[in-house]
């Protein structure tokens, strides 16, 4: 079971949500304002956070980059739309994942189920202290640090850096990075990795339009250096 905070303004909407998810044994916390969400967020814990895009007052996005910023708490956003420029928006604003509506419960249901299971990163079995550059990466303690200075990174992007740091050099597609860093096959969208990789970029980064890091393989994917 799993503590859900779903901020959804249509009424019916919210509703069916929030009984559909309560069916599969979660815990839900059904608000209609992005202001009453955040409110609820401060006060009490959650695992997870599901939330509409197109909400009054305070939009989906700014709620969005407010959660971020408070810490690592997953996000799976929902877009009326699949528009392409509301999807991109949402995942750089910090969102894990997105569903589109009308919202297929069952869809909803296996995608927060996905985000959850990707938890933090367990430390590989013989994991040690490896340095890149101004990048010290601690395989055992799951820390990272630029420049002598530790870095705060969500569970995703940390899972990220250190699939593609493993291997140097190496070229990985995105489809390879969805199945093992996101854990999803066919429910997956090429968006959420690019989106990742930006995020990331402006951490590690020192100019993140001219990674030395992270760097485009383009037409493949990503590979992480040569430095």
């Amino acid at each position: 079971m799993a503590r859900v905070m779903l901020i959804e303004d249509d009424p019916s909407v919210r509703e069916g949500l929030r009984l559909s998810l309560s069916r599969h044994g979660h815990q839900v916390d059904a608000v209609g304002t992005g202001e009453e969400g955040l409110h609820r967020l401060q006060a009490a814990p959650t695992d997870i956070v599901v939330l509409d895009l197109m909400l009054p007052g305070l939009d989906g996005f700014e709620v969005c980059r407010r959660i971020r910023a408070g810490g690592p708490t997953p996000i799976v956003m929902l877009t009326a739309r699949g528009d392409d420029l509301d999807v991109v928006s949402g995942l750089e604003a910090g969102a894990d994942d997105y569903v589109v509506k009308p919202v297929r419960p069952r869809v909803l249901e296996a995608r927060i189920r996905a985000v959850l299971r990707r938890g933090g990163p367990a430390a590989p079995p013989g994991g040690g202290r490896e340095v890149h550059g101004d990048l010290a990466i601690d395989r055992a303690s799951l820390t990272v640090a630029k420049a002598g200075a530790q870095l705060t990174l969500p569970p995703l992007e940390l899972r990220l850096l250190l699939e593609l740091s493993a291997a140097p050099g190496q070229v990985f597609s995105r489809q390879q990075l969805l199945e093992s860093v996101w854990d999803l096959d066919f429910l997956g969208d090429s968006r959420l990795v690019d989106a990742c990789v930006q995020r990331l970029r402006t951490k590690i980064e020192d100019v993140p339009a001219k990674p030395r890091y992270i760097q485009t393989a383009r037409g493949f994917g990503y590979r992480f250096g040569p430095l």
